[in-house]
């Protein structure tokens, strides 16, 4: 087992963005319309642990650390893959061998859910989608010498991943233990890049990666993306209707202060938010809730 979920992540690098380099993505919240089946499929499908679980609202992640939060809403209409919201929650494991066994059971119990996979130069992931269509991307990284501090322009070389061979070269049967995993990225869709890049970027502080026009890859401390941004099912989308769907996407800041500086860049930017103490909320131009709080502060 290893020690800390967050030890193996690649050590954040000075960055120019105004966003901590020390800032990396928290727990995604999903508003969902069944809550037993769902909690049962990222429990034994996506082979979470349920850390808690009470009333209309589950936790489930790894090593303590939480990934996704599921509250029930079963009254709203369902994801709209036109709308803007979620494209994926990208989930990060150590190592291939830990990837493999996440794979191995989604391909077991899921198998139908399988969108694909890429070798991205930088990860090797593989798509999926939960019961009611929201994207599920798992992931390992590549060390972090390949993509980290890499000329302005280099994109990465995307190559297909044939899971069975992937499976048959990384599965380990001896291994026991589940291993550590977190919220390495988040992906969204929204209906502009240019308005994107003004809220996440000037506003929030990431630091831009790759721009691909309809698609922008942004991040903290030099890391290949924490945030991902495209428009490829939602150009042209307005303020996002309430669905199921995504809830909201929680980042950590590593102090108090940090959350200081961005809530001043927000009233610089005209962007209202809220907050109470703990976290500041507020909302991208679509309707995406945010929430950001401080290392070891309850949001």
């Amino acid at each position: 087992m290893i020690a800390s979920p967050l030890d193996w992540r690649p050590a954040p690098i000075r960055t120019l963005g105004a966003a901590a380099d020390a800032t990396r993505m928290d727990t995604v919240e999903l508003l969902v319309g069944d809550l037993d089946a769902q909690t049962a499929f990222y429990r034994d499908a996506v082979t979470l642990d349920v850390l808690d679980q009470s009333g209309a609202r589950a936790t489930l992640g790894r090593d303590g650390i939480p990934i996704v939060t599921l509250t029930h809403t079963p009254d709203l209409p369902p994801v709209d893959r036109h709308a803007a919201g979620l494209y994926h929650t990208a989930i990060a494991f150590p190592d291939r061998a830990a990837l493999a066994a996440a794979v191995l059971s989604m391909a077991q119990r899921a198998g139908h859910l399988y969108q694909g996979a890429t070798d991205h130069t930088f990860s090797n992931a593989f798509y999926f989608s939960d019961p009611e269509g929201n994207g599920i991307e798992l992931y390992w990284d590549r060390p972090v010498e390949i993509w980290q501090n890499q000329p302005d322009g280099w994109m990465p070389t995307n190559t297909a991943i044939d899971p069975n061979a992937f499976l048959r070269t990384h599965l380990d049967p001896n291994r026991v233990a589940a291993d550590a995993a977190t919220v390495g990225h988040v992906h969204l869709q929204v209906g502009d890049i240019a308005a994107a890049r003004r809220f996440y970027v000037d506003m929030l502080g990431f630091d831009v990666i790759m721009d691909l026009g309809s698609a922008l890859f942004i991040s903290a401390g030099g890391y290949h993306h924490h945030i991902g941004l495209n428009t490829w099912h939602s150009a042209g989308a307005g303020p996002r209707a309430v669905s199921l769907g995504l809830g909201d996407v929680r980042l950590r800041m590593p102090e108090r202060g940090d959350i200081l500086s961005l809530a001043d860049r927000a009233r610089h930017h005209g962007v209202s938010a809220e907050d109470d103490g703990s976290a500041l909320r507020l909302r991208d131009p679509w309707g995406t809730l945010l929430t950001v709080a401080p290392e070891g502060v309850a949001a």
